[in-house]
């Protein structure tokens, strides 16, 4: 399978070239790997030396790119400047500047551009950070069988990691939400998505 035919299930068609060309640029194999629940992508450098890049099989095409593109920001910056802060300001700069060509509606829904260069002003470590941009790259649309935590109404019980909470009240921008089991109040991003226990 070629690298343009993997591409095109995993990202906006407009955007093919451009990742095509960062990879063949910047020397490092391509992973697609099954979900994982703490992160949606990573950069490592390999035994021997080599350079692999990660990216979750279950993000839609815009997550995808969003999340392919933060990590060869991370392996360029590597590359450029050693070991330094992984969220730093090198890597901030490094990955508004790969980020920029891409920010157009023949790439991102144009419902989903203010968002994106809000978040790219200052980027965070994760985009599920920013609850707007988050929702935003779904389409506010939660996966299939989930809820998103703002959508439930006060007290509903819902499972989120094998543990029952009921949610409670919103404080600014997250929800308190009891655990069941130990009694303790969490708070929950308004864009995590959970069970709900009927």
């Amino acid at each position: 399978m070629t690298l343009n035919s993997i591409l095109s299930k995993y990202i906006p068609e407009n955007a093919i070239m451009m990742v095509q060309y960062l990879i063949e640029q910047n020397n490092f194999s391509l992973k697609i790997v099954n979900q994982r629940e703490t992160k949606h992508g990573d950069f490592r450098k390999m035994p021997d030396g080599t350079f692999q890049i990660t990216v979750n099989n279950n993000l839609n095409q815009y997550q995808f790119l969003l999340t392919l593109v933060h990590e060869i920001a991370h392996h360029i910056t590597h590359q450029k400047f050693g070991r330094v802060q992984p969220h730093g300001k090198e890597w901030k700069k490094v990955f508004q500047h790969l980020m920029l060509p891409f920010l157009k509606p023949d790439i991102f829904k144009y419902e989903m551009l203010p968002h994106l260069a809000n978040y790219l002003k200052k980027p965070k470590a994760s985009t599920d950070s920013d609850a707007k941009l988050s929702l935003a790259l779904r389409e506010f649309k939660p996966s299939l069988g989930k809820h998103f935590v703002f959508d439930l109404p006060f007290g509903q019980a819902f499972l989120f990691k094998n543990n029952i909470y009921n949610r409670g009240n919103k404080r600014r921008t997250r929800f308190e939400c009891l655990n069941t089991t130990n009694q303790k109040v969490y708070l929950f991003n308004q864009n995590v998505e959970v069970e709900i226990i009927k």
